[in-house]
């Protein structure tokens, strides 16, 4: 998680304003079920009336009113009103206009609640209180302390009726004063709802703004965090020495590169989205439960440590499979790449039914690790709708009791059924992302494997400039093996490569020639010894400067789609038509090329499936030559072309690049014949140093060598032939 977090931080400002839209959509959210409470309770039941004051109140009422008041209730009922004058009304009867504020009424609707009630019904009905209006004295003012024994007699009752019926029967006195007074109780409810119906619409009108910009800024902020990484991935993999390529294995970088960082993209989307969301709507919605005051918050914690168990249990069981999936996935890519980039020779040896199997064996791996988790998934969702719904359910059969006691309204119900709704939406959202978070973060902790992976090769922290390009190669006794190998694959390998001459490299498979080469543009490091290139230790030049320097042809010839041209300039883009036509003309490409329609616009499919073996070696030798470079190597790039276009090339190529030095690894005898400078390896080690002629008399590995390739009669006259030949 820690590490999923860590690409987040460079986007601080933006996760900010997603945080503050996210609280505005939250109070939102928290407010509309209070206004559905209030519609229900107060504009349906209560006639739109939300205080047991009345906004305006006859004399009589007023009078009335105050039968019960002790003294201080009776200056602060006073306080609240203001005569009007009787010749003003409508109707000629002396009212009294209601003048508090919104925060003392509220105050009031406590402190008055008791005596009001008691005068609405010892004058209206007198039946659920048993207060008579008759058995108190006429024509005489009651005192506080027959007011309090009055009261006292009838608490019992109040105290069962219920704090809710009570507060309801207190807003009866305020309608029917209303009603006396002349006011439209109908007209003030009409206009209540639509004045409430109002404000929720505004407040949703609020939340959907909030959501779309929590929506564009976090889709901006994951798909910054996905390009960020695939940077990142990239120039580190693209920085990476064949060792390090090795160790992670190409699919694996490819997944790593592409399933996993989506993966990280998608839940940084979810995490700014509905992680963030769900504990500020969960802690507003138990706050919101333990202001309304109902009693019933025991409830859903009960519910809430259900929930968790279920959580913990299904994440410690799903927990082992996320990471063992993404193991999977890289193996279902690597059986893939295998059988499609090799499926000419698995057609060739009719092996369709055995990769078929192998293929099939890595798929069902991965299908029944992914079932398993989606199983887990697919159990947790009815789970949790299960919960909620028996929550609701629990909610209802609690409330309804509190209800037929008094001590609670319907609308209040519903209130709390939604904000409990709520809380358990917002730990159902952590619960979902509970399953996907641990699979994110087995992904995030291999994307950040391949970038905390230094490569074993790097530049020094103080190079040295290149002042001199000669293009002169020395060996000095130089030993190589194979990071986390035993044995050296090299052994003392001593030799200098000279401009204007060409050094060929000879021996048997596998005797290290290719890797020998791969030194020199430090591919790999030397393990001891030293190679210099111009005098400078190749591992103090920079290896953008080293690799300058060389013109590159590796054993298989790779090309990228474009156009040949293209191809042609990747070494030098500002290669001009005519630097990449004589290239082409010395690899002996001109012919087929010039055959194409479009010539040097023709495309190149990825990795020149469209082209031959031997054009596209071709291809690739030109593309070395297009760069001009000082020193040229050619790891076996004659293998795919016939003797005689071999034998043209080599020609072309001596002619043209008479000051450069040309190291060539070759199989054939015939392409190094004329080498000033032949070395053969024989186990990793130069067995034999010199040329054509000398080696055949000194070096038993290369006589060999010349005897398997050449009759003796070709051995013996080769000198001959050749100046009759010339």
């Amino acid at each position: 998680m820690s590490k999923i977090f860590k690409n987040l931080i460079p986007y601080w400002r933006w996760i900010i304003l997603i945080f503050v839209f996210l609280i505005a959509q939250a109070y939102c959210d928290l407010a509309l079920p209070a206004y559905t409470s209030d519609i229900i309770d107060v504009g349906i039941q209560d006639h739109g009336i939300e205080h047991i004051l009345p906004k305006e109140i006859t004399s009589e009422d007023y009078q009335m009113a105050q039968t019960f008041m002790l003294s201080d209730e009776k200056e602060k009922f006073t306080d609240c009103y203001e005569a009007e004058d009787a010749s003003k009304s409508d109707d000629g009867v002396a009212k009294y206009k209601l003048t508090a504020d919104s925060d003392t009424l509220d105050k009031l609707d406590e402190e008055l609640l008791v005596p009001l009630v008691m005068a609405y019904q010892a004058f209206q009905s007198g039946e659920q209180m048993d207060v008579d209006a008759s058995a108190i004295p006429q024509g005489v003012a009651l005192d506080d302390n027959m007011i309090k024994q009055i009261r006292s007699k009838v608490q019992e009752k109040i105290d069962a009726v219920g704090s809710a019926t009570l507060k309801s029967m207190g807003v009866t006195f305020a309608t029917k004063c209303d009603e006396n007074a002349g006011i439209d109780v109908d007209a003030n409810q009409v206009a209540y709802l639509w004045k409430a119906g109002a404000k929720m619409a505004a407040f949703a009108a609020i939340m959907l703004i909030a959501a779309c910009v929590v929506g564009f800024a976090a889709s901006k902020v994951g798909a910054a965090v996905g390009r960020d990484l695939r940077e990142k991935t990239f120039s580190k993999v693209v920085g990476f020495s064949n060792a390090e390529i090795n160790k992670f294995s190409t699919a694996s970088l490819i997944t790593r590169s592409t399933n996993d960082i989506q993966q990280v993209q998608m839940v940084a989307v979810m995490l700014l989205r509905m992680i963030s969301y769900a504990p500020i709507l969960g802690i507003g919605g138990v706050l919101k439960v333990v202001g309304t005051k109902t009693g019933m918050a025991w409830i859903i914690g009960l519910a809430v440590a259900v929930i968790m168990a279920v959580v913990l249990i299904l994440v410690s069981v799903a927990m082992p499979k996320f990471k063992l999936m993404q193991k999977l996935v890289d193996r279902m890519n690597l059986v893939s790449r295998e059988i499609l980039t090799g499926l000419s020779v698995i057609r060739a040896f009719s092996r369709e039914k055995f990769e078929e199997k192998r293929f099939d064996e890595a798929n069902q791996n991965l299908m029944k690790t992914q079932l398993f988790t989606n199983r887990v998934m697919t159990f947790m969702m009815p789970g949790m709708m299960m919960i909620m719904n028996v929550l609701s359910v629990g909610i209802v059969w609690v409330g309804a009791h509190k209800i037929d006691a008094g001590t609670m309204q319907v609308g209040a119900m519903t209130a709390f059924i939604t904000y409990a709704m709520m809380i358990v939406m917002s730990f159902l959202m952590l619960t979902m992302m509970s399953i996907m978070l641990p699979r994110a973060a087995v992904a995030a902790d291999r994307i950040d494997e391949v970038i905390q992976t230094e490569s074993s090769i790097h530049d020094a922290k103080e190079p040295e400039k290149v002042t001199t390009h000669n293009g002169v190669v020395k060996f000095s006794h130089v030993n190589f093996k194979y990071p986390g190998a035993e044995e050296d694959v090299l052994h003392d390998i001593d030799f200098t490569a000279e401009p204007g001459q060409t050094t060929a490299i000879i021996g048997s498979t596998g005797c290290g020639k290719s890797t020998l080469v791969n030194l020199i543009p430090r591919l790999y490091d030397v393990t001891d010894g030293s190679i210099t290139l111009d005098g400078k230790d190749i591992r103090n030049i920079t290896m953008s400067d080293l690799r300058d320097e060389i013109g590159f042809v590796p054993q298989k010839g790779v090309l990228f789609s474009g156009t040949i041209a293209s191809n042609l300039r990747f070494g030098k883009d500002d290669a001009t038509d005519e630097e990449i036509k004589k290239a082409a003309e010395i690899a002996q490409a001109t012919e087929f090329i010039e055959a194409k329609d479009d010539k040097y616009e023709s495309a190149i499919a990825q990795g020149g499936s469209n082209v031959s073996g031997g054009q596209k070696q071709r291809l690739a030798i030109a593309r070395a030559i297009a760069k001009d470079p000082k020193i040229f190597i050619f790891d076996d790039s004659f293998s795919a072309l016939d003797l005689k276009t071999d034998a043209a090339l080599r020609k072309a190529l001596a002619e043209n690049v008479k000051d450069s030095t040309v190291i060539i690894v070759a199989q054939r005898i015939s392409t190094i014949l004329h080498a000033e400078q032949i070395l053969v390896l024989d186990d990793g080690k130069i067995v034999g140093k010199g040329t054509h002629e000398e080696l055949l008399k000194s070096c038993e590995v290369y006589r060999q060598i010349a005897k398997s390739q050449l009759s003796a009669k070709e051995l013996g006259l080769e000198e001959s032939e050749v100046a009759l030949n010339e």
